[in-house]
């Protein structure tokens, strides 16, 4: 069985982390959240309380099979521990996935240079190193990026045909009601 780890900071935005959590749990892969705020409990932008699963410390050493960072806000760029962890899986190959604001953080890392990449429209200058791309959802080698809230179910469902494969993305998408033809 696959795994994911989802990071959570207060702003996250909730469209992007709660649907991505669905939709991989809907494929069978086991998503823990994580919170980066030294508080179990996190504060989406439109002031959901959400109580994450682990705190970042539990989970930094833990192997997954991918992390992803939901957007809502450029302050994921700015933890630390988050921003070596990011340069650790990309220097293993290992899956990961961002949407909206939160390439930034992977510009900030270093990871996107030679890449392309997508981000929150008007936020391109933070994927330092990028090619900005033209499709709503982005994979490059191993990094997925995606626009925003809106896209976020395709987004989540490359991710998914990423960890557990297409028939099983398709097997979700179908059950979303989401066509076949309007996927990313």
């Amino acid at each position: 069985m696959k795994t994911a780890a989802i990071f959570l900071i207060d702003g996250f935005e909730e469209t992007e982390a709660l649907t991505t959590v669905d939709i991989l749990r809907r494929g069978g892969v086991v998503v823990t959240t994580a919170s980066l705020t030294g508080r179990q409990e996190v504060i989406s932008k439109n002031k959901i309380h959400v109580r994450a699963d682990a705190m970042f410390d539990e989970v930094k050493s833990q192997k997954f099979d991918m992390i992803i960072l939901p957007g809502g806000t450029l302050a994921i760029k700015d933890h630390e521990g988050l921003q070596e962890l990011v340069k650790k899986y990309n220097a293993e190959g290992k899956l990961i996935g961002a949407i909206c604001a939160a390439p930034a953080a992977l510009g900030r890392a270093g990871v996107l240079h030679g890449r392309t990449a997508v981000c929150y429209p008007g936020l391109e200058s933070h994927l330092e190193g990028a090619k900005a791309g033209t499709h709503i959802v982005e994979t490059d080698g191993n990094i997925t990026t995606a626009k925003g809230p809106a896209v976020t179910p395709f987004f989540a469902l490359k991710l998914l045909e990423l960890l557990e494969g297409k028939a099983m993305a398709d097997e979700v998408a179908e059950g979303f009601l989401i066509p076949l033809v309007y996927r990313a």
